[in-house]
Protein backbone atom coordinates (compact mmCIF):
# COMPACT_ATOMS: atom_id res chain seq x y z
CA UNK A 1 0.00 0.00 0.00
CA UNK A 2 1.04 3.59 -0.58
CA UNK A 3 -0.47 7.05 -0.27
CA UNK A 4 -1.31 9.57 -2.98
CA UNK A 5 -2.64 13.13 -2.96
CA UNK A 6 -5.71 13.86 -5.08
CA UNK A 7 -7.45 16.91 -6.42
CA UNK A 8 -10.55 16.79 -4.22
CA UNK A 9 -12.28 19.83 -5.73
CA UNK A 10 -11.51 22.58 -8.20
CA UNK A 11 -10.42 25.77 -6.44
CA UNK A 12 -12.18 29.09 -6.91
CA UNK A 13 -9.54 31.77 -6.49
CA UNK A 14 -6.51 30.87 -4.40
CA UNK A 15 -6.29 27.12 -3.70
CA UNK A 16 -6.61 25.85 -0.13
CA UNK A 17 -5.72 22.60 1.57
CA UNK A 18 -9.43 21.71 1.37
CA UNK A 19 -9.01 21.24 -2.40
CA UNK A 20 -6.77 18.20 -1.75
CA UNK A 21 -7.23 14.81 -0.13
CA UNK A 22 -5.08 11.76 0.65
CA UNK A 23 -5.98 8.13 -0.05
CA UNK A 24 -4.24 4.79 0.17
CA UNK A 25 -3.93 2.55 -2.88
CA UNK A 26 -2.41 -0.83 -3.59
CA UNK A 27 0.55 -0.84 -5.94
CA UNK A 28 0.33 -3.10 -9.02
CA UNK A 29 2.77 -5.90 -9.68
CA UNK A 30 5.87 -4.89 -11.60
CA UNK A 31 5.60 -5.69 -15.33
CA UNK A 32 8.28 -5.90 -18.00
CA UNK A 33 9.59 -2.44 -18.89
CA UNK A 34 8.61 -0.96 -15.54
CA UNK A 35 10.37 0.18 -12.37
CA UNK A 36 9.27 0.46 -8.76
CA UNK A 37 10.53 3.51 -6.91
CA UNK A 38 10.13 5.65 -3.83
CA UNK A 39 9.55 9.34 -4.40
CA UNK A 40 12.53 11.43 -3.29
CA UNK A 41 11.77 15.05 -4.28
CA UNK A 42 8.77 16.73 -5.92
CA UNK A 43 8.55 20.06 -7.69
CA UNK A 44 5.62 22.45 -7.28
CA UNK A 45 5.18 24.99 -10.07
CA UNK A 46 2.76 27.84 -10.85
CA UNK A 47 1.54 26.27 -14.13
CA UNK A 48 -0.10 23.51 -12.07
CA UNK A 49 -2.74 26.02 -10.91
CA UNK A 50 -4.11 26.24 -14.46
CA UNK A 51 -4.46 22.48 -14.60
CA UNK A 52 -6.83 22.63 -11.65
CA UNK A 53 -9.39 24.47 -13.79
CA UNK A 54 -11.68 22.60 -16.15
CA UNK A 55 -10.84 24.78 -19.12
CA UNK A 56 -8.85 24.41 -22.35
CA UNK A 57 -5.12 25.09 -22.16
CA UNK A 58 -1.86 23.79 -23.60
CA UNK A 59 -2.07 20.78 -21.26
CA UNK A 60 -5.05 18.72 -20.08
CA UNK A 61 -6.61 19.62 -16.71
CA UNK A 62 -6.23 17.50 -13.61
CA UNK A 63 -9.30 15.37 -12.94
CA UNK A 64 -11.22 15.64 -9.69
CA UNK A 65 -10.68 12.49 -7.63
CA UNK A 66 -7.40 11.70 -9.39
CA UNK A 67 -3.81 12.37 -8.31
CA UNK A 68 -1.95 15.61 -8.93
CA UNK A 69 1.08 15.21 -11.23
CA UNK A 70 4.31 17.19 -11.38
CA UNK A 71 8.02 17.00 -11.96
CA UNK A 72 9.71 14.66 -9.54
CA UNK A 73 12.69 12.48 -8.74
CA UNK A 74 12.49 8.93 -7.44
CA UNK A 75 14.87 6.22 -6.26
CA UNK A 76 14.51 2.87 -8.03
CA UNK A 77 13.98 -0.02 -5.62
CA UNK A 78 13.12 -2.72 -8.20
CA UNK A 79 13.51 -2.82 -11.96
CA UNK A 80 12.37 -4.89 -14.93
CA UNK A 81 13.59 -2.32 -17.47
CA UNK A 82 16.87 -2.28 -19.35
CA UNK A 83 19.12 0.64 -18.45
CA UNK A 84 17.39 1.29 -15.14
CA UNK A 85 19.15 -0.22 -12.15
CA UNK A 86 18.21 -0.51 -8.50
CA UNK A 87 19.74 2.50 -6.75
CA UNK A 88 19.41 4.81 -9.78
CA UNK A 89 17.73 8.16 -9.29
CA UNK A 90 15.31 9.01 -12.08
CA UNK A 91 13.26 12.05 -12.94
CA UNK A 92 9.97 12.33 -14.76
CA UNK A 93 6.39 13.50 -14.58
CA UNK A 94 5.20 11.75 -11.43
CA UNK A 95 1.97 11.53 -9.44
CA UNK A 96 1.96 12.92 -5.93
CA UNK A 97 2.53 9.48 -4.44
CA UNK A 98 5.00 8.06 -1.93
CA UNK A 99 5.83 4.86 -3.80
CA UNK A 100 4.97 4.06 -7.39
CA UNK A 101 5.30 1.75 -10.35
CA UNK A 102 6.13 3.54 -13.61
CA UNK A 103 6.83 2.71 -17.24
CA UNK A 104 10.53 3.28 -17.81
CA UNK A 105 10.28 5.15 -21.16
CA UNK A 106 8.86 8.21 -19.38
CA UNK A 107 11.84 8.44 -17.01
CA UNK A 108 15.42 9.71 -17.27
CA UNK A 109 18.32 8.59 -15.06
CA UNK A 110 20.03 11.52 -13.33
CA UNK A 111 23.53 11.57 -11.86
CA UNK A 112 23.60 12.99 -8.33
CA UNK A 113 27.40 13.30 -8.56
CA UNK A 114 27.03 16.08 -11.16
CA UNK A 115 24.78 18.34 -9.09
CA UNK A 116 22.36 18.12 -6.16
CA UNK A 117 19.26 16.16 -7.10
CA UNK A 118 17.05 19.21 -6.62
CA UNK A 119 18.94 21.00 -9.41
CA UNK A 120 17.41 18.61 -11.95
CA UNK A 121 14.01 20.04 -11.03
CA UNK A 122 15.32 23.60 -11.16
CA UNK A 123 18.30 25.10 -12.88
CA UNK A 124 19.04 21.84 -14.78
CA UNK A 125 15.35 21.18 -15.41
CA UNK A 126 12.26 22.99 -16.63
CA UNK A 127 12.92 26.38 -14.92
CA UNK A 128 16.49 26.63 -16.17
CA UNK A 129 15.51 25.63 -19.69
CA UNK A 130 12.66 28.13 -19.62
CA UNK A 131 15.02 30.96 -18.76
CA UNK A 132 17.61 29.81 -21.29
CA UNK A 133 15.35 29.48 -24.33
CA UNK A 134 13.16 32.45 -23.44
CA UNK A 135 16.16 34.77 -23.41
CA UNK A 136 17.99 33.09 -26.29
CA UNK A 137 15.12 32.68 -28.76
CA UNK A 138 12.81 35.58 -27.92
CA UNK A 139 14.96 38.01 -25.94
CA UNK A 140 17.90 37.88 -28.38
CA UNK A 141 20.06 39.83 -25.95
CA UNK A 142 22.71 42.32 -26.99
CA UNK A 143 25.52 43.46 -24.72
CA UNK A 144 24.70 46.65 -22.85
CA UNK A 145 20.92 46.30 -23.11
CA UNK A 146 18.61 46.73 -20.12
CA UNK A 147 16.72 43.58 -19.10
CA UNK A 148 13.87 43.71 -16.57
CA UNK A 149 12.65 40.51 -14.92
CA UNK A 150 9.46 40.19 -12.86
CA UNK A 151 9.23 37.31 -10.40
CA UNK A 152 13.00 37.74 -10.37
CA UNK A 153 13.58 35.74 -7.18
CA UNK A 154 11.62 32.73 -8.42
CA UNK A 155 12.86 29.51 -10.01
CA UNK A 156 12.97 30.95 -13.54
CA UNK A 157 13.76 34.56 -12.66
CA UNK A 158 17.01 33.95 -10.83
CA UNK A 159 18.36 31.97 -13.80
CA UNK A 160 17.16 34.50 -16.37
CA UNK A 161 18.78 37.36 -14.48
CA UNK A 162 22.12 35.64 -14.17
CA UNK A 163 22.12 34.62 -17.85
CA UNK A 164 21.42 38.22 -18.82
CA UNK A 165 24.33 39.40 -16.64
CA UNK A 166 26.61 36.85 -18.30
CA UNK A 167 25.61 38.38 -21.65
CA UNK A 168 26.75 41.79 -20.44
CA UNK A 169 23.31 43.30 -19.87
CA UNK A 170 22.08 45.69 -17.19
CA UNK A 171 19.62 43.65 -15.13
CA UNK A 172 16.72 44.96 -13.05
CA UNK A 173 14.79 42.47 -10.93
CA UNK A 174 11.33 42.92 -9.42
CA UNK A 175 10.34 40.86 -6.37
CA UNK A 176 8.08 41.05 -3.34
CA UNK A 177 10.08 41.23 -0.10
CA UNK A 178 13.33 42.62 1.24
CA UNK A 179 14.94 39.20 1.73
CA UNK A 180 14.50 38.51 -1.99
CA UNK A 181 15.70 41.99 -2.91
CA UNK A 182 18.86 41.52 -0.85
CA UNK A 183 19.53 38.14 -2.46
CA UNK A 184 19.16 39.52 -5.99
CA UNK A 185 21.37 42.48 -5.30
CA UNK A 186 24.01 41.04 -2.95
CA UNK A 187 24.30 37.40 -4.06
CA UNK A 188 23.39 37.50 -7.76
CA UNK A 189 24.63 41.04 -8.41
CA UNK A 190 21.58 42.38 -10.21
CA UNK A 191 22.18 46.04 -10.98
CA UNK A 192 18.90 47.11 -9.36
CA UNK A 193 16.23 45.21 -7.43
CA UNK A 194 12.76 46.70 -6.79
CA UNK A 195 10.37 45.60 -4.05
CA UNK A 196 7.03 46.15 -5.73
CA UNK A 197 5.12 45.73 -2.46
CA UNK A 198 6.89 48.61 -0.73
CA UNK A 199 7.02 50.89 -3.79
CA UNK A 200 4.18 53.41 -3.96
CA UNK A 201 4.73 54.18 -7.67
CA UNK A 202 6.11 51.17 -9.52
CA UNK A 203 6.20 52.90 -12.89
CA UNK A 204 8.35 55.68 -11.42
CA UNK A 205 10.59 53.07 -9.77
CA UNK A 206 11.09 51.27 -13.09
CA UNK A 207 11.83 54.59 -14.81
CA UNK A 208 14.46 55.44 -12.21
CA UNK A 209 16.01 51.96 -12.44
CA UNK A 210 16.08 52.04 -16.25
CA UNK A 211 17.28 55.54 -17.27
CA UNK A 212 17.91 54.28 -20.81
CA UNK A 213 14.55 52.50 -21.03
CA UNK A 214 13.78 48.76 -21.20
CA UNK A 215 15.08 46.64 -24.07
CA UNK A 216 13.96 43.20 -22.87
CA UNK A 217 11.23 42.34 -20.38
CA UNK A 218 11.06 38.77 -19.08
CA UNK A 219 7.52 38.62 -17.71
CA UNK A 220 6.78 35.94 -15.12
CA UNK A 221 3.99 37.83 -13.36
CA UNK A 222 1.75 39.94 -15.62
CA UNK A 223 -0.85 42.29 -14.18
CA UNK A 224 0.05 45.74 -12.88
CA UNK A 225 3.78 44.93 -12.81
CA UNK A 226 3.71 44.17 -16.53
CA UNK A 227 1.81 47.40 -17.19
CA UNK A 228 4.46 49.45 -15.36
CA UNK A 229 7.38 47.85 -17.22
CA UNK A 230 5.86 47.85 -20.70
CA UNK A 231 5.19 51.59 -20.42
CA UNK A 232 8.99 52.08 -20.37
CA UNK A 233 10.04 49.92 -23.34
CA UNK A 234 12.41 51.12 -26.03
CA UNK A 235 12.08 50.86 -29.79
CA UNK A 236 12.48 47.26 -30.95
CA UNK A 237 12.04 45.94 -27.38
CA UNK A 238 11.32 42.25 -26.86
CA UNK A 239 8.73 41.18 -24.28
CA UNK A 240 8.96 37.53 -23.23
CA UNK A 241 5.68 36.20 -21.80
CA UNK A 242 6.74 33.28 -19.61
CA UNK A 243 4.13 33.31 -16.82
CA UNK A 244 1.22 35.32 -15.45
CA UNK A 245 1.13 34.22 -11.83
CA UNK A 246 -0.65 37.38 -10.67
CA UNK A 247 -3.66 36.30 -12.75
CA UNK A 248 -3.80 32.54 -12.13
CA UNK A 249 -6.25 32.82 -9.24
CA UNK A 250 -8.44 35.54 -10.76
CA UNK A 251 -12.16 34.77 -10.67
CA UNK A 252 -13.01 37.31 -13.39
CA UNK A 253 -11.27 38.61 -16.49
CA UNK A 254 -8.97 41.46 -15.38
CA UNK A 255 -8.85 44.65 -17.43
CA UNK A 256 -5.66 46.66 -17.78
CA UNK A 257 -3.99 49.03 -20.21
CA UNK A 258 -4.20 48.03 -23.84
CA UNK A 259 -0.59 47.53 -24.93
CA UNK A 260 -1.10 47.35 -28.68
CA UNK A 261 -0.56 51.08 -29.12
CA UNK A 262 2.74 50.92 -27.22
CA UNK A 263 3.90 47.90 -29.23
CA UNK A 264 2.99 49.67 -32.46
CA UNK A 265 4.78 52.91 -31.65
CA UNK A 266 7.88 51.09 -30.39
CA UNK A 267 7.98 48.42 -33.14
CA UNK A 268 8.20 46.00 -30.24
CA UNK A 269 7.75 42.23 -30.08
CA UNK A 270 5.62 40.48 -27.45
CA UNK A 271 5.71 36.68 -27.58
CA UNK A 272 4.45 33.98 -25.26
CA UNK A 273 5.95 30.50 -25.10
CA UNK A 274 5.94 27.24 -23.22
CA UNK A 275 9.11 25.28 -22.70
CA UNK A 276 7.76 22.28 -24.61
CA UNK A 277 8.17 24.33 -27.79
CA UNK A 278 11.90 23.65 -27.53
CA UNK A 279 11.83 20.01 -26.45
CA UNK A 280 14.04 18.86 -29.32
CA UNK A 281 16.75 21.26 -28.13
CA UNK A 282 16.71 20.31 -24.45
CA UNK A 283 20.12 18.56 -24.65
CA UNK A 284 21.66 21.78 -25.98
CA UNK A 285 20.15 23.87 -23.21
CA UNK A 286 21.02 21.41 -20.44
CA UNK A 287 24.61 21.14 -21.66
CA UNK A 288 25.03 24.93 -21.64
CA UNK A 289 23.45 25.32 -18.20
CA UNK A 290 25.44 22.44 -16.70
CA UNK A 291 28.67 24.02 -17.92
CA UNK A 292 27.77 27.36 -16.34
CA UNK A 293 26.85 25.66 -13.07
CA UNK A 294 30.05 23.60 -12.99
CA UNK A 295 32.30 26.63 -13.54
CA UNK A 296 30.50 28.65 -10.86
CA UNK A 297 28.92 31.23 -13.15
CA UNK A 298 25.36 30.26 -12.20
CA UNK A 299 24.12 30.09 -8.61
CA UNK A 300 20.90 28.49 -7.46
CA UNK A 301 18.80 28.33 -4.32
CA UNK A 302 15.81 26.29 -3.15
CA UNK A 303 13.03 26.78 -0.66
CA UNK A 304 12.46 23.29 0.75
CA UNK A 305 9.46 21.77 2.51
CA UNK A 306 9.82 18.35 4.14
CA UNK A 307 7.30 15.52 4.14
CA UNK A 308 4.73 14.06 1.75
CA UNK A 309 1.81 15.75 3.52
CA UNK A 310 3.42 19.17 2.90
CA UNK A 311 2.86 19.06 -0.87
CA UNK A 312 -0.43 21.03 -0.87
CA UNK A 313 0.94 23.58 1.61
CA UNK A 314 4.07 24.05 -0.48
CA UNK A 315 2.05 24.50 -3.66
CA UNK A 316 -0.14 27.15 -2.04
CA UNK A 317 3.00 28.93 -0.78
CA UNK A 318 3.88 29.75 -4.40
CA UNK A 319 0.94 32.13 -4.57
CA UNK A 320 1.81 33.71 -1.24
CA UNK A 321 5.30 34.60 -2.45
CA UNK A 322 7.01 32.46 0.19
CA UNK A 323 9.62 30.91 -2.06
CA UNK A 324 13.09 32.17 -2.81
CA UNK A 325 14.28 30.31 -5.88
CA UNK A 326 12.83 26.87 -6.63
CA UNK A 327 10.21 25.50 -4.29
CA UNK A 328 10.60 21.76 -3.72
CA UNK A 329 9.28 19.14 -1.33
CA UNK A 330 11.62 16.44 -0.09
CA UNK A 331 9.56 13.33 0.55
Amino acid sequence: MTRQILLKSRPVGVPSVDNFSIREIELPQLASGQVRMTTHTMSVDPYMRGRMNDSPSYVAPFQVGEPIFGGGIGLITESRADGFEVGNYVMGFLPWQEELVMDAPGLRVVDETIAPLSYFLGILGMPGLTAYFGLLEIGKLNQGETVVISGAAGAVGIVAGQLAKIQGCRVVGIAGDDNKINYLRDELHFDVAINYKSTSDLEAAVTAACPSGVDVYFDNVGGAIGDAVISQINKFARIIICGQISLYNATSQPVGPRVQDILLKKSALMQGFIIGNYSERFPEGLSALAQLVSNGKLKYINTTYHGFEKLPEAFIALFEGKNLGKLIVEI
